[in-house]
């Protein structure tokens, strides 16, 4: 259910589209919740058509989706298509450990950094964001833009579904201590090894993003 989120009057549509996306972020708001005008106008203190516009907006950026009779809803993934984006994300990275230039490990090193800060924050949405970060960073081992975009594309989709899989996490510690074994195994040039942790990173959580 959506908290109650009060903004001032003078926000502008963006202003509310960034407030109901960092809800959705924070994994506060599960997939195919159904987000109704009238509810988000008095949560946020708006006009309907302020909210009409967010809305319009945040479909338009895939977050939401518009179901016939139903409204708008918060976005999910089947089980078929959260396989073919780990499917993916899989092709992606094991190209990118494969071709991984030796002048882009300490953006690898400063993600897990990062990852590990988050972590220590006990704050779910921090996570979320530096988790991608670091899948992120792997494909930016190839030193490609337009791999790492791809990438940027796939980790977008699975965003929503990774902030109500860290909210509910219980293994977040183990979860960080695979990533600081996989950036080892690629700073230490260990390509066979590290491709075999990504293998089983990935097919461990093929019915829910990692």
């Amino acid at each position: 259910m959506l908290d109650a989120f009060p903004i001032d009057r003078s926000s502008t549509t963006d202003k509310v589209v960034t407030a109901l996306r960092d809800q959705l972020f924070e994994g506060r708001l599960s997939p195919g919740t159904p987000l109704r005008e009238a509810e988000l106008a008095t949560a946020f203190g708006v006009g309907r058509s302020t909210v009409r516009e967010a809305l319009r907006t945040l479909v338009a950026e895939n977050l939401l989706t518009r179901l016939p009779n139903r409204g708008v809803v918060v976005r999910g993934l089947d089980p078929a298509e959260l396989e073919d984006l780990q499917r993916a994300r899989h092709v992606l990275e094991a190209g990118a450990v494969s071709s991984a230039r030796a002048e882009h490990l300490p953006a690898l090193g400063a993600a897990l950094a990062a990852y590990e800060a988050a972590v220590s924050s006990g704050r779910p949405e921090l996570v979320n964001a530096a988790h991608i970060g670091f899948h992120q960073a792997l494909v930016g081992l190839a030193g490609s833009q337009r791999l790492s975009e791809l990438e940027a594309t796939l980790l977008n989709d699975l965003r929503l579904a990774l902030a109500v899989a860290e909210r509910e996490a219980d293994d977040t510690e183990e979860q960080l201590a695979a990533h600081r074994q996989l950036h080892a195994l690629v700073a230490g040039g260990d390509t066979a090894a590290a491709l075999a942790e990504l293998a089983v990173h990935l097919h461990q959580h093929e019915d829910a993003p990692a």
